[in-house]
């Protein structure tokens, strides 16, 4: 038995949906592992971890400030294109 209370309203939909299209115990069933796999946290987006490692040297000794609002990284023509975020 699913405790529907401790459900997120996006989750609720998606446990009543299936319940109308498989019936409630194979959609129980498929709804509970569903809900296990999702619930573990994805590792990360390993290029921004490579990126935070490069940068964090820099950050430590003073000669990179990086602002509130954050920059924008994408790649350019044969190189790197750092902006400020828009706020």
């Amino acid at each position: 038995m699913i405790d529907e209370t401790s459900l997120k309203k996006g989750q609720l939909r998606k446990l009543n949906a299936l319940r109308k299209s498989l019936g409630p115990t194979i959609a129980d069933e498929a709804f509970s592992k569903w809900l296990a796999q999702a619930s573990e946290e994805p590792e990360g987006d390993e290029n921004a971890r490579v990126i935070a490692d490069a940068l964090w040297d820099l950050v430590q000794d003073g000669k990179l400030m990086i602002r509130r609002g954050g920059y924008i990284v994408r790649r350019g023509r044969g190189r790197v294109i750092v902006e400020a975020r828009p706020d």
